[in-house]
Formats: structure tokens, sequence, C-alpha cells
């Protein structure tokens, strides 16, 4: 081969090898933009005035979406009763066609068609915290409630005598809620075997403090036969220890509840609250984005991913442990 054919040859070489590089490297930058570019809506249960589950589970979310490169906002009815508000901007999230939207779910049963408008809309769904009475979901992120309903009743029935008939009533929040209906079942599973306790009824805050509060002091007024309340979240919780305190029954009512607070390490410093059963919002929040962006590139997703609770009462409450879940870092 002459001198001039083998020059021609690395020439076109080398050429073939930039154009390769150069392709590579708009790929990957194509590639880039694109998973930068995944956007998200999420909505809660109640973005007005959010109990610390909700500003912890935001948290979560915001974080994963730094971590990964995606858009994403928060959406939510001002309170968790507004079942309607929710439908509605889930209405119109659909309208800006996003890659996924992520929900807590304020009705086990009507949200469904709005999460059957979801999915026919090409978006991807998932649920946190609370999901839905379908299928639609690809992924439900969330404490595995029955279980931590059991725990609650375990928790209930060590503090109450085991040769006595005790009563107790359980403190809900808003009929009608996945996460309701689980850990209810839960408590009633755990309790039906023993027949020393009664379990009398459920009575429901609405997500309330104050009407946890009202309708425990009514209910201890009314009953003085109840001997134990389990409160199923945080306002129902904090709601029937003031209300247990406030009518001088610290002690001898027992009080076991759900979720974690400033005011709920306070009931439990002040033996108002035995034993709380505390979820991971964070853990649900970070792991919804990060499950939902990972759909949207059509990497396979577990169905279920279970966050865990754990129960926290007075004697270990200050392990290293528990005081990260009794006050995570929030909002800064």
């Amino acid at each position: 081969m002459s001198e001039y054919r083998r020059r021609s040859a690395s020439a076109v070489l080398a050429t073939i090898l930039i154009l390769a590089a150069v392709f590579g490297i708009y790929k990957w930058a194509v590639s880039q933009k694109t998973e930068k570019s995944v956007e998200i809506i999420v909505t809660v249960k109640a973005k007005g005035q959010m109990i610390d589950f909700w500003k912890v589970l935001i948290t979560g979310v915001e974080d994963a979406a730094h971590e990964f490169g995606a858009n994403v906002s928060v959406i939510g009815p001002p309170s968790e009763t507004e079942i309607d508000v929710q439908i509605k901007q889930l209405e119109q999230a659909i309208q800006e066609k996003p890659d996924a939207i992520v929900m807590a779910a304020t009705d086990y049963n009507r949200l469904v068609p709005i999460a059957e408008q979801i999915v026919k809309a090409g978006i991807k769904l998932i649920t946190v915290d609370s999901g839905i009475n379908s299928d639609d979901s690809l992924s439900s992120i969330a404490t595995d409630n029955i279980a931590a309903g059991e725990k609650a009743g375990e928790e209930m029935a060590k503090l109450l005598p085991s040769t006595d008939s005790s009563k107790i009533a359980i403190m809900s929040f808003v009929y009608g809620t996945s996460s309701q209906i689980e850990r209810e079942k839960g408590v009633r599973q755990w309790l039906k075997n023993n027949t020393q306790i009664e379990v009398a009824n459920t009575y429901y805050s609405e997500g309330q403090l104050d009407i946890a509060y009202n309708r425990t002091k009514e209910l201890l007024s009314k009953d003085p036969s109840i001997k134990g309340i389990v409160g199923l979240n945080e306002p129902s919780t904090v709601g029937a220890g003031k209300a247990i305190m406030d009518l001088g029954l610290s002690g001898k009512v027992k009080l076991v509840g759900f979720d974690s607070s400033v005011d709920e390490v306070k009931l439990i410093e002040g033996g108002v609250l035995q034993a709380t059963i505390v979820q991971k919002p964070y853990n649900m929040g970070y792991l919804s984005v990060k499950t939902a962006i990972e759909a949207v590139r059509g990497k396979k997703i577990p169905k279920q991913i279970d966050t865990e609770s754990v129960i926290i009462n007075e004697d270990n409450m200050y392990t290293e442990q528990n005081q990260k879940l009794l006050f995570p870092f929030v909002g800064e």
C-alpha cells in the first residue's frame, strides 16, 4: 500500500473514531437531559395545617427530587376530610401531563375512578402512605398498617390487667382511608382472642386534635369503665392524651398511639401516653419519588414496599436510633 493510501485510511479511521466519540457523548448528554426532566406531582392528604408526619414525608420527597434530578411539585387539600378537593386537584394534575403522580389517597374507594383516569392518561401512578381499592398503582410505599395495628393491640394488652376484664376504645382519624381501615383491623385482630379485653367502639377525630380531645373527654365522662384508648394517628393520639390528662386520668386510662411529635414525646414523658407506633414518613416520601422515577425510566419496581414501624415507649425512647425517629430532620 502506498504512503498516500495509508494516510487516507488513517484519516478515515480517525474520522470514524471522532464521529463515534461525538455520537457517544451526544447520546450520554441526551440521556442525562432525559433523566433530569422527569416530572412528578405528589399529592398528600393535607397541605393546610400539616401535622409533623406530612412535613417529614415532604422532606423525603424533596431530598429524593434533588438527588435524582426530578422536578417535583407537592399538592394536597387543606385537610384530610376534603376528598372532593383532592379529586379536583388530581383532575388538574392530569391536565398538566406529568410523567408520574404519587398519591396519598384521602379515601380508599372514592379515589379509584381518578386513579383509573391517571393510568388511562399514560401517567405512572404510585401510592404512598394510603392506597386505593384497585390495582392501578404500580407500587405502594407505606407502613404495613395491619402489622402496625397489631403492635398497638399487643402493647395495649400488656398494659391492662390479665386477671380482670377491661374495655377499650379506638380513636381513629378519617373514616374510609386505607391506613385507618388497616390499623383498626390490626388492633382488633390482635385483641379478638383476648377474652379479657372488650373493644367498645371506634370514634373518628377527622384528623383534628380538638375533635379527638372533645370526643375522648365526652366518652370517658359517660363511660368510666373505659380503661384504655388506642389512637390511630398523631392528632387522634394527642387529643385523646390531653383529654385523659385534663380529666386527671393519666396512667389510669392507658393510651397507645401512632406517629411522633413533640406533643407525643411530652405525653410519654408525663406518663399519659404509654407507647406509640412510629412510622418512617421520610423513607416513604424519599422512596415514593425514587420508585416513580424508576417506573418512568422503565425499570422493574416492587408492587409493595414496607417502610416498617417501631414501638417507642418510655423505656426505649432515649436510644439514639429512636431519638432520630422522634425528632426527624425537617425543613432545613
